[in-house]
């Protein structure tokens, strides 16, 4: 089957031009400029940006990833794939050793399925002082057998791990994960700056959600900000929401880190998509005013409900990043830290047909998903 995208404004990383592209069983086969060579979807002009690819995601529509729930899980993905999220990685929160397990093995079902792109272990390997929305009592020391034992409960789906590369053990840890293809991300880590170096040298590629759950920037103690925004081995995520980070801080990390760097993520919950009230993040109670999560108990920010296109249209109005720039944030960074990017996160020839659709003002009008509409322009 073979379908032929017309009259759209198609954005690459090479810019932006006016063309068309074919799909044929699920993957672009070509992409051109001007006129399309025959009758296909007409898109008014409308813009085509490759679909958003979030690294860290705890679930939406009620349904919450750390508990496990297929059902649940599968409402979380339907509702970010119609705001343009094709591609997700499901994150986990501190809980005991038995129940993250349990949840890993849940959701690699839906890896094996398609649905997810992979398993994130966001704690229980993580500081008391920045942890956060996560349970005090269930933090834990990492050791390379401990962890081990919650990779193989992933069944080859565990994608990445975020520890706190001051704690007793988390260097040989994170050696560990390295080699065993899981990424290392340092974040709700309460370490300087020579601690957060000596990470980044055992392996650690990420930072978890940059800025928030670690120690701010200072001119005297740099901390891990300014050791993880230097070293171009290391990509830093941001939550664009208007409540984790001041814009302008945003912009800082985007300069320093570029385009190639910077991954956007949500960090959204379940409560994601659905009015105020009380949900649960893992074991911990979560309040939703306004649109804004904290821990009931504490006050915390807890997590956001954040979807990716609302990040992607702030980037580009808010914080004056290009079209390419704003999809390669939103898209193709965080399509090569997964290992992907030979498969998504851009639009050329050979990669899956996952496509966004966006309005003159970057609503979502449309998504495409392996070639198949998820939500059809009209």
């Amino acid at each position: 089957m073979s379908l032929t995208l017309a009259d759209a404004r198609i954005v690459t990383p090479e810019g932006v031009h006016e063309g068309w592209l074919t799909i044929e069983d699920g993957r672009i086969t070509h992409v051109g400029h001007g006129s399309a060579p025959r009758a296909g979807h007409g898109l008014g002009g409308r813009h085509v940006v490759p679909g958003f690819v979030d690294m860290h995601n705890h679930g939406g529509a009620g349904g919450s990833f750390p508990a496990g729930e297929p059902d649940g899980a599968r409402e979380a993905v339907a509702l970010h794939q119609r705001h343009g999220t094709t591609t997700m990685v499901a994150s986990l929160v501190t809980d005991s050793l038995d129940r993250l397990s349990r949840a890993a093995a849940s959701l690699a079902e839906l890896c094996d399925d398609g649905l997810l792109a992979g398993i994130h272990f966001e704690g229980p390997y993580i500081s008391k002082a920045r942890c956060g929305a996560h349970d005090p009592a269930l933090l834990r020391e990492p050791s390379p057998q401990e962890v081990a034992g919650l990779i193989k409960a992933g069944r080859g789906h565990v994608r990445m791990l975020t520890i706190a590369g001051e704690l007793p053990g988390a260097l040989d840890t994170i050696r560990m994960a390295a080699a065993e293809g899981v990424i290392a991300a340092l974040g709700h880590s309460d370490a300087d700056y020579d601690r957060t170096r000596a990470g980044i040298e055992a392996g650690a590629t990420v930072a978890t959600h940059l800025y928030n759950a670690m120690p701010q920037l200072g001119h005297r103690a740099p901390g891990p900000i300014a050791a993880l925004l230097q070293d171009e081995r290391v990509t830093v995520e941001l939550i664009n929401d208007g409540v984790h980070v001041h814009p302008a801080m945003l912009t800082l990390a985007c300069e320093v880190a570029g385009p190639g760097r910077t991954a956007l993520i949500t960090d959204s919950i379940s409560a994601t998509g659905l009015s105020d009230g009380e949900y649960l993040l893992g074991p911990m109670r979560v309040g939703v005013v306004g649109g804004v999560a904290r821990l009931v108990e504490g006050g915390s920010i807890a997590g956001s409900t954040l979807t990716m296109d609302v990040a992607f249209r702030r980037s580009v109005q808010e914080l004056g990043l290009s079209l390419p720039d704003a999809a390669q944030v939103a898209s193709l960074t965080p399509a090569r830290v997964l290992g992907l990017a030979d498969q998504v996160g851009s639009i050329a020839v050979g990669k899956s047909a996952d496509l966004v659709v966006l309005s003159d003002e970057l609503e979502v009008a449309g998504v495409m998903r392996r070639g198949a509409w998820i939500a059809e322009p009209r």
